[in-house]
């Protein structure tokens, strides 16, 4: 018994002093603690502990740098477990005898029981009684190890599609319409957004601060009509119509790879608090799970079909829905972010596919598809580009992203010539991605045929509100005629209206009336 007592003050000691338990006395976790009600996570330990090089490799490449030992620490906490495992044979050995004793003693015929039997019994009881605390140490300490080999292999980036550039600088691979003869680098969205009557900053930052906006009169109306007219295309390509929460369980988001605060440990999405959030140690209460605001319907799609199965024939399914999107980052106070560019609420129309493993770049290919459907019959001058590993998430493996031309941007911004703006007056108002079972494996969404295997999943903007509208503005500026042209597609929602011109105020309307 001294040497099993001596095995568990040993197993108990290398987690203590591990190199993971020493790094989370600095090291804030980015998820939450997960309530019990939250999805089992069915992550491939195994592909990690084989091929340690290429999970570290990865968190380079992505700058995931907090989490490129990780992969080794998973190694050296498995090696210790197993050391467990070992070390506390015999003792387990012991125990499943003892048991295997009762059980045959217990199966006897009562008539047939002797005196001594029952102080066998007795005995054996004692034994099982005294073993009990021991097991329960070994099986509590290997649980932790356990827990923390889940939580390191969690923390890791999706792996790195072979066609994403390695680095910072992304491909580009086509473009979306002729770019505009005549550019309009003198106003940007923001000054014919005023000019026109149709945004007002001003009383949103006293309703809600920096980074919200209202939406007024034909502006309002072109987001309702941008909304209609992308989920239109995206049924036309096959598209079923569904519409999401806003509001998810923080755990939820974080299995879609969307954690509360990034790599620099900024504020990435709002959470909200609940009454009885706070669990209660003595009872075993948990309280109610933390909240968040989804900051796109990628992450409701998802939750979805959490442990949920799909079975034979089910698959591919598609899906597409308008939601309000909230990100508690909306970049720097910068030109580049001005207006309606970086702002913290939002309008989207999100696509999201379950497919299996092989045809997820069919469901990819897809909504690139209806992206540039969109974007080419609005009449925006694009440029696609397949995005480098630095600037993927946490979820995806590939991700392209289709960037719309604002002249203004191609104006100097204060003191910087054009030459040396990256973006060269581009600027990102689509993005799709294929995170593999990344998401599925941990929101334990199956496949019926097999327990181990789990659906792809592929998701990608149809249309994002506000940068598209400001993308509108600026290229559909007439400045001759002081008014914006409204693209074609969009006429039919827009009540007759197409082209916005500056509203006369009472005076120039009753001049106008007289004269």
């Amino acid at each position: 018994m001294i040497a099993t007592h001596a095995a568990v003050s040993r197993f108990r000691s290398i987690i203590v002093s591990s190199p993971t338990a020493r790094r989370n006395s600095s090291h804030v976790r980015l998820a939450p603690k997960r309530p019990s009600i939250a999805p089992k996570f069915s992550l491939d330990i195994k592909h990690i502990r084989e091929n340690p090089d290429l999970y570290t490799q990865t968190c380079v490449d992505r700058n995931y740098l907090a989490q490129k030992d990780n992969p080794q620490r998973i190694i050296h906490l498995f090696n210790a477990w197993k050391q467990s495992q070992v070390d506390n044979r015999g003792v387990r050995r012991q125990s499943n005898n003892i048991h295997l004793q009762l059980g045959r003693l217990q199966r006897k015929e009562a008539d047939d029981l002797r005196g001594s039997t029952f102080d066998e019994q007795d005995e054996l009881l004692l034994q099982a009684e005294a073993l009990e605390p021991t097991l329960t140490k070994i099986s509590e300490a290997e649980a932790d190890i356990n827990d923390e080999i889940q939580s390191l292999a969690a923390e890791l980036p999706n792996l790195t599609s072979q066609e994403t550039p390695i680095g910072k600088e992304a491909r580009v691979i086509g473009y979306i319409n002729e770019q505009p003869a005549e550019l309009n680098t003198q106003f940007n969205h923001v000054d014919i957004g005023k000019h026109l009557d149709l945004l007002d900053f001003t009383a949103a930052s006293t309703t809600s601060g920096w980074g919200w906006y209202f939406l007024k009169d034909e502006g309002a109306l072109l987001e309702q009509a941008l909304i209609q007219y992308a989920l239109s295309v995206a049924i036309r390509h096959g598209f079923a119509v569904v519409s999401p929460p806003s509001m998810v369980y923080t755990h939820i988001a974080s299995a879609c790879g969307f954690q509360p605060r990034d790599q620099g440990e900024e504020q990435q999405s709002y959470t909200i608090a609940q009454k009885e959030q706070k669990g209660d140690v003595e009872t075993g209460h948990e309280g109610k799970p933390e909240m968040t605001l989804a900051g796109t319907a990628e992450i409701p799609f998802a939750g979805m079909k959490a442990n949920a199965k799909f079975e034979g024939g089910e698959l591919p399914l598609h899906v597409v829905g308008a939601s309000r999107c909230y990100r508690a980052e909306a970049g720097a106070r910068g030109t580049e972010s001005k207006g309606l560019y970086r702002v913290h609420e939002f309008t989207k129309v999100e696509m999201f596919s379950w497919t299996v493993k092989g045809k997820e770049v069919d469901a990819f290919e897809s909504m690139l598809a209806v992206q540039k459907e969109i974007l080419r019959d609005l009449g925006l001058h694009c440029r696609i580009q397949e995005m480098p590993s630095s600037d993927l998430g946490a979820s995806a493996s590939r991700k392209i992203d289709i960037e719309a031309f604002f002249p203004s941007r191609r104006n100097t911004f204060g003191s910087v010539p054009l030459r040396q703006l990256k973006n060269d007056g581009y600027g990102e108002v689509t993005s799709a991605s294929i995170c593999t079972d990344y998401q599925t494996r941990r929101l334990n969404t199956r496949l019926s045929q097999r327990k181990s295997d789990f659906p792809y999943t592929v998701n990608g903007t149809a249309l994002a509100v506000p940068r598209v509208l400001a993308a509108l503005l600026e290229n559909g500026w007439s400045k001759k005629q002081k008014s914006v042209k409204i693209p074609e597609v969009l006429h039919k929602w827009m009540h007759g209206i197409t082209t916005i011109e500056k509203k006369l105020n009472t005076e120039q309307f009753l001049h106008s009336k007289n004269t």
